[in-house]
């Protein structure tokens, strides 16, 4: 795919001036050399959950390497990519509508290629992949099903610690997971999705996201994913 021309210099990511970005990308050639490359451009274009107006304009290259137009890992380029497209605004959406349109497609397919035993990894690809059809919130916030997150009481105000993930065992909040058969919304269609994928822990997983949780401070049972939407 031919891409307009971009003129680096007068982007910047989280080191300062971005022109040094097409070097990095030109350096990837698919062997063990390319881990520090990564690193670099992660460091670059998504530094501690921050994106840029380089990481946008990086979009056709991770575009390029998902597909396999250029050399590089193409689990890592959608990763990026979806993580910053997690980020954009509508106006970065319809600039680089075909880009994500590919990388819709190449997420798919990491995301079937994904081990049924590793759950964490299912997460972040279901997350990618929202992120490219563009669904709000979840898009960007999947990812509380692996980390820990807090959820608001809705009636006093209290907040309780949440993990409904792999640091289930750490945590005291008393949950009541939603009932797959009453599931609907996204819950309904993630549930399913991750079924579908013999994702058996994935499903637990957001059977307790879509659920409830018991208030610590007042008892209040109220819906988990409901408050973290608010939050």
């Amino acid at each position: 795919m031919t891409h307009p021309t971009t003129d680096w210099s007068t982007l910047s990511h989280a080191a300062g001036p971005a022109d040094d970005i097409p070097a990095l990308f030109a350096r990837l050639d698919g062997g063990p050399g390319d881990k520090e490359i990564w690193d670099a451009i992660w460091s670059d274009l998504y530094h501690q959950g921050s994106v840029y107006g380089a990481s946008f304009a990086a979009l056709p290259l991770l575009a390029d390497v998902a597909t396999g137009r250029s050399a590089g890992d193409r689990v890592d380029a959608v990763s990026l990519a979806g993580f910053i497209v997690g980020e954009a605004e509508p106006e970065d959406r319809r600039r680089h509508e075909d880009e994500i349109a590919e990388l819709l497609t190449v997420c798919r397919e990491c995301m079937a290629q994904v081990p049924a035993d590793d759950p964490k990894e299912f997460v972040y690809f279901v997350q990618f992949l929202l992120a490219f059809e563009g669904v709000p919130f979840w898009g960007a916030e999947l990812e509380r099903l692996v980390d820990e997150f807090e959820a608001e009481c809705p009636e006093c105000e209290a907040l309780t610690e949440v993990m409904v993930g792999e640091y289930l065992d750490d945590c005291t909040a008393v949950f009541h997971p939603a009932d797959p058969g009453l599931l609907t919304g996204i819950g309904a269609r993630l549930h399913a999705m991750a079924l579908r994928a013999g994702q058996d822990e994935a499903a637990e997983w957001l059977a307790r996201l879509f659920g409830r949780v018991t208030c610590a401070e007042c008892e209040t049972v109220f819906d988990l994913a409901e408050s973290a939407a608010r939050a």
